[in-house]
């Protein structure tokens, strides 16, 4: 199958701000926003995903609950120690940490199943702003759709379809 070039994400008109669809290779798939819906001024704990074009980097999952998946990107399973730091001032803010960790962090490995399989995006990567945002992540839906804290949510058999369709130059753009 032929990567897909463009994903697109879009807040679903009359509904809550963090319902949103999902625009994908002729789909078009219910998805889970950030509780305050899309924003163009992204800051740290405000509850938004960012607007913008968004690249996936690589693919997470819990290798004791869900199958690798295939992929043409990068694949890691995620160990119980691993976390992303999400202090804005601390030296590794939005980027991978060991457990435990000095400074505020968000755990990858979670009791509950949001992060059983996930795609890290280049959102705040490179350059790296302070406070604008981190651990933005394209993970599984609560099952009733519930908002995230600024990530994008799609149950597991989408967000399998979507990993993949992926490619190193996919863009998913935000609106």
């Amino acid at each position: 199958m032929q990567p897909i070039e463009r994903i697109k994400v879009v807040h679903s008109p009359g509904a809550m701000a963090h319902h949103g669809h999902l625009i994908a290779g002729g789909f078009v798939l219910p998805c889970a926003l950030g509780r305050a819906g899309i924003s163009r001024m992204k800051r740290e704990g405000d509850g938004a995903t960012p607007a913008g074009e968004l690249r996936p980097l690589e693919i997470r999952y819990r290798a004791d609950r869900v199958a690798r998946p295939q992929t043409l990107l990068p694949v890691r399973p995620i160990a119980p120690d691993d976390g992303w730091g999400d202090a804005p001032f601390d030296a590794n803010y939005n980027r991978p940490v060991r457990r435990p960790y000095g400074a505020s962090h968000e755990r990858l490995w979670r009791d509950d199943h949001l992060y059983d399989l996930l795609i890290v995006l280049d959102y705040n990567m490179r350059p790296r702003a302070h406070g604008r945002g981190s651990a933005i992540f394209f993970h599984l839906a609560r099952p009733d759709y519930g908002p995230t804290e600024g990530c994008i949510a799609i149950k597991q058999q989408h967000l399998r379809f979507v990993i993949n369709t992926l490619g190193r130059n996919t863009v998913i753009q935000i609106e």
